[in-house]
């Protein structure tokens, strides 16, 4: 059996060791614990709506994007119908989630591109996915864990960002790529949709972005080693 590449469009994952790995562990059973169904935020039914509405959050929250995407699924339903679309009706349609012509733009272009060369058929491989307008490996991995079962990588936002440099997961600050390497060297492959999802429901939760008193959360407490929390409650 041929081995699995784990991760094709950068080096071999960084080494880590059986402590990191076991704590990592620990980590994901607790969020487990405290958000037993992990979902995805993005309403959708099917590939095709979850990649429109990945490409839309971009800056956006998904609760506007849940707003928006209804009347444009509506209208265009699938990839042959939305690569027909005009430009300025998609424009329209999708201007409350900021930067709308480009992500129209992607919209439509993407759309074309999955009706000329996959015959209507969302790609279920990283460099397929990559070869869309204005897709990058953080929408890819939302498509093919969220649609397909697929876990080739973590998603990284800002809550994961932040979540792993607190809890000492990292050391990158701000490389998404090599924060992403980090975390998949460190938690099973099996776990890495959820994963992310795990975390976001925590930073929504607990691990917030500001907070003037510390989060009261176990999981924070006792895992949040690098997090100003942790000083807060000393003082």
């Amino acid at each position: 059996m041929p081995k699995v590449k784990l991760y094709d469009d950068l080096p071999k994952l960084p080494k880590k060791s059986d402590q990191q790995k076991a704590r990592a562990r620990e980590i994901l059973n607790a969020l487990y614990e405290h958000y037993p169904d992990p979902y995805c935020a993005l309403d959708h039914r099917n590939a095709f709506e979850l990649l429109c509405a990945t490409i839309l959050s971009a800056q956006c929250t998904d609760v506007r994007v849940n707003k928006v995407t209804p009347e444009l699924f509506e209208a265009y339903p699938t990839p042959e119908a939305m690569a027909e679309a005009p430009i300025q009706e998609l424009e329209e349609l999708v201007r409350s989630t900021g930067f709308y012509r480009n992500k129209a733009k992607a919209l439509k272009t993407s759309s074309q591109i999955i009706t000329e060369k996959h015959g209507g058929e969302v790609p279920r491989t990283m460099a397929d996915l990559l070869e869309l307008f204005g897709v990058a490996r953080k929408t890819a991995n939302v498509v093919l864990g969220n649609a397909f079962n697929i876990n080739v990588g973590v998603v990284v936002d800002t809550h994961v960002r932040r979540f792993a440099n607190r809890y000492g997961l990292t050391e990158e600050e701000k490389n998404t790529d090599k924060i992403e390497r980090d975390l998949m060297a460190l938690f099973p492959r099996e776990s890495w949709t959820d994963l992310s999802h795990l975390i976001i429901h925590h930073g929504r939760n607990a691990c917030k972005a500001r907070f003037s008193e510390p989060p009261d959360h176990p999981v924070c407490k006792k895992y949040g080693i690098n997090c100003k929390c942790q000083q807060m409650r000393k003082e």
